[in-house]
């Protein structure tokens, strides 16, 4: 039937993008929601050089999920802080928006590696992204993913 959502696909309603200026309110509300550490200024310069990206209900075209990247370095792009809005949880959303962050970075010449921080019960879910993920060291339970671009 036509405009019905396809139920076997949790991401069909969902489109992954650069963040625009306007986005800017809707990703820190989801960040903050998500009790991430965020500079508001941080985010707008990093949404000045598209490296925050959000998921977009194509149905509502609401945020319902925002990943803000760094670049520590010139040669990677650290993925700085991810969440999705929690009705929206469990669904493949923030692993869309990794896997978009990562494509970025492959496709960005100057970058070599994608890196995140992450606290240790996310382990599995970087490693299911292709992350390999260096426990030793790990301060206060967090751990750090690096992924070759």
């Amino acid at each position: 039937m036509t405009g019905e959502r396809d139920l076997s696909d949790p991401l069909a309603d969902v489109t992954i993008e650069p963040a625009t200026p306007d986005d800017r309110l809707d990703a820190l509300r989801i960040l903050d929601a998500a009790m991430l550490e965020t500079d508001a200024e941080a985010v707008g310069d990093r949404i000045a050089v598209e490296d925050v990206l959000v998921a977009r209900s194509t149905r509502t075209g609401g945020v319902v999920g925002a990943l803000v990247a760094v670049r520590p370095d010139p040669d990677r792009l650290h993925v700085d802080a991810v969440a999705v809005r929690r009705t929206r949880r469990g669904r493949g959303i923030g692993s869309a928006l990794v896997a978009a962050a990562v494509d970025r970075g492959e496709s960005d010449p100057a970058v070599e590696t994608v890196s995140a921080r992450f606290d240790a019960e996310l382990t599995a879910f970087y490693e299911a992204l292709g992350f390999s993920v260096d426990i030793e060291g790990a301060d206060e339970g967090r751990r750090v993913g690096r992924r070759s671009a």
